[in-house]
């Protein structure tokens, strides 16, 4: 029997020659620092804003204190008379929040059932890109129209005043609408179809099956969607700036006009107020805020994608 050694096979001449090759072992050396400092940007970028947020919400509580800001009722620091309660602001921002997703859950979630179990696939090809269309509208757009066409519209029915946070809530519900129905749409489609047919081999219904079945095998998905959705809408600027107005108050009214975290940050991020003065540091103590209210919902939408995922062979 011939013995073959590494210089008599050519398979392994080959192999040898490639595994010595420097210049492939320097390309992807290069390759993988470019790759680790484009990473690296990104962790370093959301470090920065951490760092400079809660920089100056230190100097913020150093004039201010947390009873001040979590206990009092009353949030007006650009008034001779100024008060820091943040109660207002959050309250503006999960009434506008809470209507939003009032439109966005049943929109989004219908969407994504039609598009997935009933729509031809032809349909579907046409109906996703037209749905997903309107997260590309500039939230500009949506807060003008929610004021001028929505509000309008609504006061014939419900009285309202011009600056009101139902035209703003259920213009935010429309603009978020995608974001869920699209997450949805994957989470909905990742179900095996054994499962579908399996249900209906037991003589279950379709309707049955999608509500019984289906759902409930693509919950984390769709729940994830909708907690995405949630952070959506807490974040949202212009849309509330426009329609919802700048006068924060504790109410559930939805009729009044409200403001958000975000809109207040706005209105101080004009320039009226001078860099270093205690008007400014608000903004980055409602920004923290904001910052540890979405980290919250995403670390939920985390958790609950982990907790709730369902895994098949």
């Amino acid at each position: 029997m011939q013995n073959l050694n590494s210089q008599d096979d050519p398979y392994l001449l080959s192999r040898q020659s490639l595994d010595k090759n420097p210049s492939e072992d320097i390309s992807e050396k290069i390759v993988g620092v470019i790759l680790f400092a484009c990473a690296l940007v990104s962790v370093l970028t959301t470090f920065g804003i951490v760092l400079i947020i809660f920089q100056e919400t230190f100097g913020f509580f150093q004039e201010v204190s947390f009873a001040q800001f979590f206990l009092d009722t009353k949030w007006t620091p650009l008034f001779a008379e100024k008060h820091f309660g943040v109660w207002p602001l959050i309250n503006g921002t999960f009434l506008t929040t809470a209507i939003a997703m009032a439109v966005a859950i049943p929109l989004g979630l219908s969407s994504a059932i039609y598009l997935s179990e009933y729509a031809q696939p032809k349909v579907a090809a046409v109906l996703r890109p037209a749905v997903e269309l309107l997260a590309g509208i500039p939230t500009v757009v949506y807060g003008y129209f929610a004021l001028l066409f929505v509000t309008p519209l609504l006061r014939n029915f419900i009285p309202l005043e011009i600056f009101n946070a139902l035209s703003a809530g259920l213009m935010m519900g429309v603009m978020i609408t995608p974001t869920v129905g699209s997450i949805s749409l994957d989470a909905i489609k990742a179900v095996p179809r054994s499962l579908r047919e399996g249900s209906y081999a037991l003589g279950i219904t379709k309707l049955e099956t999608i509500f019984k079945v289906v759902l409930p095998a693509a919950l984390s998905g769709i729940i994830a969607s909708i907690i995405l959705g949630i952070s959506r809408a807490v974040g949202e600027t212009m849309t509330v700036l426009i329609a919802a107005g700048l006068q924060p108050k504790l109410t559930v009214n939805f009729a009044e006009s409200i403001e958000t975290m975000t809109a207040y940050m706005a209105q101080i991020s004009g320039g009226d107020s001078p860099r270093g003065s205690l008007n400014f540091k608000t903004l980055y103590a409602v920004g923290a805020v904001l910052f540890l209210i979405t980290l919250v919902l995403n670390i939920v939408s985390y958790w609950i994608a982990n907790r709730f995922k369902e895994k098949y062979d």
